[in-house]
């Protein structure tokens, strides 16, 4: 006697396909602005540190060069030696883009980001 078994193939259904779809734009959605709010945060955390290193660096250099309150400091380059360097052997800058500027000896801040008026994620030292 002659049977006809039926033998399914292995493989997925268009259906099965679908939902893995569906879940893993589920969980990209979820995850993405996540990484992006991290990544902005770790960001503006650096760029304070980095402030904070030049403004300790602006005092020294005002010290040691008998400088008073109020007077001027021409550039973060003028304070470089009191300052740890990156790899590069550069100041370090902001690592969200923004720019640097130095106040006078004393003023509150002495040095401010340019990225310091963000909403969300401001680079200003506390």
């Amino acid at each position: 006697m002659k049977t006809n078994k039926k033998t399914r193939k292995g493989g997925f259904t268009l259906v099965e396909i679908m939902i893995v779809v569906a879940i893993i734009g589920l969980l990209a959605a979820i995850a993405i602005p996540n990484f992006i709010r991290a990544r902005a945060k770790a960001q503006q955390n650096a760029c304070i540190n980095n402030l904070r290193q030049i403004d300790g660096a602006i005092d020294e250099w005002a010290l040691e060069n008998g400088q008073s309150t109020g007077d001027p400091v021409a550039s973060v380059a003028t304070v470089s030696n009191y300052i740890k360097l990156n790899a590069s052997g550069d100041v370090p800058s902001c690592p969200a883009g923004g720019s640097y500027t130095v106040n006078a000896v004393g003023s509150t801040p002495q040095v401010s980001c340019s990225l310091s008026t963000l909403t969300g994620f401001e680079h200003v030292l506390p």
